[in-house]
């Protein structure tokens, strides 16, 4: 039970614990975000988790120029599918992406632009995703430090609601599910 809006949820520690088996893998930070598109069919992307805002809320980076920044803005609601192949874990973390106050959000933009390597920052160097292709364009490899944080960098925060856990290790598989609603007291589903 969260005694404190600080406290962490138990599934939290589970999460680590299954990152952690999967050691330095760049996989373990892929996450799968199903969103629904304006003509009302589903789409899912395999983002990168960026890091904890607070005990329930994580924060994830994307092109604000792709069509899933619009499809956030008119339907909020996500679910994340978080797979940890080696530690035989599949966490489903249902929520809604938050809209932040400018101040907070332009903030915490920066945090993320800053915090990623020259590597990392090459993608918001490219050109407008789902664009026709022109073979001219520039794709830079690297964006240096100190580089301007690019308006298009978009900050998905994820306020989570639900987080189902299913443990795919021994027969039967074992499945938990947590809810806000019920103070994240955990709940014994079958699988």
């Amino acid at each position: 039970m969260i005694t404190s809006p600080e406290a962490l949820p138990p599934w939290r520690a589970l999460l680590r614990g299954a990152r952690e088996r999967e050691g330095r893998a760049p996989q373990a930070r892929w996450l799968h975000l199903a969103s629904v598109a304006a003509d009302g069919t589903p789409r899912v992307r395999t983002l990168v988790f960026r890091g904890w805002a607070g005990p329930t809320t994580l924060d994830l980076l994307s092109d604000g120029r792709s069509a899933k920044a619009a499809e956030l803005a008119a339907q909020p609601a996500v679910e994340l599918c978080w797979l940890l192949p080696r530690a035989r874990a599949q966490f489903r973390l249902r929520g809604s992406c938050q809209p932040l106050p400018p101040e907070l959000e332009q903030r915490d933009r920066q945090r993320h632009w800053q915090a990623l390597s020259p590597a990392g920052r090459a993608v918001w160097g490219w050109p407008s995703p789902g664009d026709p292709l022109d073979p001219e364009a520039p794709f830079p490899a690297e964006i240096a430090d100190g580089a301007p944080l690019p308006a298009h960098l978009l900050l998905l925060r994820i306020l989570l609601q639900q987080v189902d856990l299913l443990e795919l290790g021994a027969q039967p598989h074992r499945r938990r599910r947590w809810r806000a609603a019920t103070d994240w007291r955990e709940e014994p589903l079958n699988p």
